[in-house]
């Protein structure tokens, strides 16, 4: 009944009302879903109420009906969510550049030394490629969003983009990769921020070349909408570590926040002076929630790791006070936050469950050719660290339309396209 209580209050409900908001735009994909929602939700309390009659000598029967019924809800979700969304015709806006870490890599990691990379299985068990170097089993956060957005196709990234697909944008996204130039540094080589500033100048100079036009091109890139999902390996993997990293060392939690954010700000500024008007910037989600930070510092009989999650949150504060100064400082550009912690936060009284599904190496990272969890559509983590694709569509869709205020500020994906 947990379980379903669940999935019930943050997977269906959020989606289900934020299909709500489409059914002026949506009438018979999102009437069909908002029904389909209701139906299963009044299905699910009957069968739960006939629950005492038959625990004693059913109780493991229930329990498997109970899994099954919501794993076979959260497929059809799963399949019918893009299709209530997406816009038919051409893409919203005409590129979509990404930038981060390993939440949003789709393969930049494959070809370099490091251990930050998920080009094997159980990777990608259930991505229509198959292993791709996404660090979790199916699409990542930019990939849902990309298709909410329109394009046919998933963005490809940096490291294997053509000539032909770069006009419709670029994924830059490293696993391990930091706003700071040393965070992740000890498990070997990753693109940082600033080397993927780097790698987007040198996009645009081919995207100029092949357009034969600054002037078309400059106009071009204003119109695309721009990611940016980084900073939580600024905490996992420099910040929590101070037997490799002196940053714990140097800065209270609240310099470092400000330190970092001061950073990010140059990067940000940077993304704007290479042409970008229409910027999507993620805050960090619950960092002390992740499988991989409770196994190692335990929680005191809490759900997750309080402090981390409230040094954390010193740098969310920081960056939504920086994305409105951006906004006045830069009148001729859309700057929005969204803001993970919101989206991620329980609505009922049950805590999302943090098993991970995979079997978890040391690392935090699936242990090669391991078998997953069958029932992937009811976990939260598929690793130490990485959203299964259920928990990526609940963020990308929640990241597109918000359902509560607090989901994004000033305003949402949809918004940023359309302005």
């Amino acid at each position: 009944m947990l379980i379903i209580n669940t999935v019930i209050n943050n997977i269906i409900f959020p989606v289900a009302q934020l299909s709500g908001k489409r059914i002026k735009e949506f009438p018979l994909a999102d009437l069909a879903f908002f029904s389909f929602y209701k139906y299963y939700k009044m299905r699910f309390a009957f069968e739960i109420s006939l629950t005492p009659l038959f625990v004693h000598q059913k109780k493991k029967k229930n329990m498997k009906y109970q899994l099954s019924l919501a794993f076979h809800v959260l497929v059809y979700l799963g399949l019918i969510h893009v299709t209530a969304f997406v816009v038919s015709g051409e893409p919203q806006v005409p590129c979509f550049f990404i930038f981060g870490d390993s939440l949003v890599d789709s393969g930049n990691n494959n070809a370099l030394t490091t251990a930050a990379k998920a080009n094997y299985r159980p990777y990608g068990i259930d991505f229509p490629q198959g292993v791709t170097g996404r660090f979790t089993n199916g699409r990542t956060v930019a990939d849902i969003i990309g298709q909410l957005l329109g394009f046919p196709k998933f963005i490809p990234p940096y490291a294997t983009a053509t000539d032909q697909e770069i006009s419709t944008g670029v994924n830059y996204g490293s696993g391990s990769a930091g706003i700071r130039e040393e965070s992740g540094s000890h498990l070997g080589d990753r693109i940082s921020m600033d080397r993927q500033l780097l790698n987007h100048e040198k996009i645009i100079s081919r995207l100029s070349a092949l357009q034969s036009n600054k002037t078309f091109t400059d106009a071009y890139l204003k119109k695309c909408i721009y990611l940016s999902n980084i900073g939580s390996n600024d905490y996992i993997n420099n910040y929590l570590i101070p037997s490799i990293y002196s940053t714990s060392k140097t800065y209270t939690a609240d310099e470092y926040a400000a330190v970092l954010v001061q950073q990010y700000s140059q990067q940000l500024k940077t993304i704007y002076n290479l042409g970008a008007r229409k910027i999507a910037v993620f805050g960090l989600g619950q960092v002390g929630c992740t499988p991989a930070e409770i196994r190692r510092f335990g929680t005191n009989g809490k759900p997750c790791v309080e402090w981390i999650n409230d040094e954390v949150q010193l740098f969310n504060d920081k960056l939504k006070s920086l994305v409105a100064k951006l906004n006045t400082d830069y009148q001729d550009a859309r700057f929005t936050l969204i803001n993970l912690t919101s989206i991620s936060a329980p609505q009922g009284d049950v805590p999302l469950p943090n098993t991970p599904c995979c079997q978890v190496g040391e690392d935090g990272q699936c242990v090669p050719d391991s078998k997953p969890c069958l029932v992937r559509a009811l976990t939260v983590f598929y690793d130490g660290f990485h959203p299964s694709e259920i928990s990526n569509t609940a963020i990308a869709t929640r990241s597109y339309i918000s359902v509560i205020p607090t989901d994004t500020y000033p305003y949402d994906i949809s918004h940023l396209a359309r302005l």
